[in-house]
């Protein structure tokens, strides 16, 4: 390692200065053992997991990186306001660079395979390597034209720094603590582990060109995003538990929210690309 730099193999850096802030999230975890303890902080956390969690599964990555459903220009921004709350950089860098994921999934070009890779730059390296800086715009050009997107990609900041300080005005530190620091903590390891986890651990469904693995307790962590060989199989689909007992939680909330005419449009996988492809019919009705 040289002063100030972290070199991986491939040529690979990692600024240690990029990797302070997320480093001072954690540390400050270890507060909530020293700050006066309430039963609603853990409901904040909760909310502040799942509400997050649903907007990145949903906004992020179901509606910005594949355009699974459709929604209006205003709760398009909505949903990328929030989702940006997450504290996992802007809104078209994060499509962008799962796009490419895509198309080149466990190959040498993929961003992140832990196959190919290992672990742990899969799960955390590769986010803060000084070479995937860069917003792709050429990878999203479909939503890279909305000037209130690029503003907020430009400025990802502001929603988290946004949170962190309401949380503190509403409940000073142990709110802060509760509400952004541990729940985002949570909500960052459980979001990597897609790109990790679930390209190691599960089943394989469908034959794919990759390691992508349908993981249920992956899938109840990440509201449904655990059905990786699923999406992988077919990645246009709003809705990533193909069958009734693969829970997808943010699917139904899609499916609520269209019926009030927040979202339409939601793309359904078609019904001859459900037969599975490795594994017996045994295993697919779930007997």
């Amino acid at each position: 390692m040289k002063f100030g730099v972290i070199e991986l193999r491939g040529g690979d850096r990692i600024p240690v200065i990029k990797t302070l802030p997320m480093i001072a999230v954690h540390v400050a975890c270890l507060a909530a053992f020293f700050l006066p303890f309430s039963w609603w902080y853990v409901v904040v956390f909760l909310s502040m997991y799942y509400v997050r969690m649903f907007f990145v599964t949903a906004g992020y990555h179901r509606y910005f990186s594949h355009r699974s459903f459709k929604t209006s220009r205003a709760f398009q921004f909505v949903i990328a306001l929030i989702a940006t709350s997450s504290t996992q950089k802007g809104v078209l860098w994060w499509a962008a660079h799962h796009r490419h994921h895509h198309k080149y999934s466990d190959t040498d070009e993929d961003l992140h395979s832990p196959t190919l890779r290992g672990f742990v730059w899969s799960h955390i390296g590769w986010i803060l390597a000084d070479r995937y800086e860069a917003t792709r715009t050429e990878l999203i050009p479909d939503f890279n034209k909305y000037p209130e997107l690029r503003w907020l990609n430009k400025y990802h900041l502001v929603p988290p720094i946004a949170l962190g300080v309401t949380m503190f005005l509403i409940g000073s530190w142990p709110l802060l603590i509760w509400g952004y620091c541990m729940s985002t903590v949570l909500l960052w390891h459980s979001s990597f582990t897609i790109n990790s986890l679930s390209h190691i651990f599960g089943r394989q469904r469908y034959v794919t060109p990759d390691t992508s693995k349908n993981n249920p307790w992956l899938a109840l962590l990440t509201m449904g995003e655990g059905w990786h060989n699923n999406h992988h199989h077919y990645m246009a689909s709003a809705r990533q538990g193909f069958f009734w007992w693969e829970v997808d939680m943010t699917y139904y909330i899609l499916k609520m929210l269209s019926w009030v005419g927040i979202v339409w449009d939601l793309r359904q996988p078609p019904a001859h690309l459900l037969e599975p492809q490795s594994v017996g019919a045994a295993e697919l009705t779930g007997d």
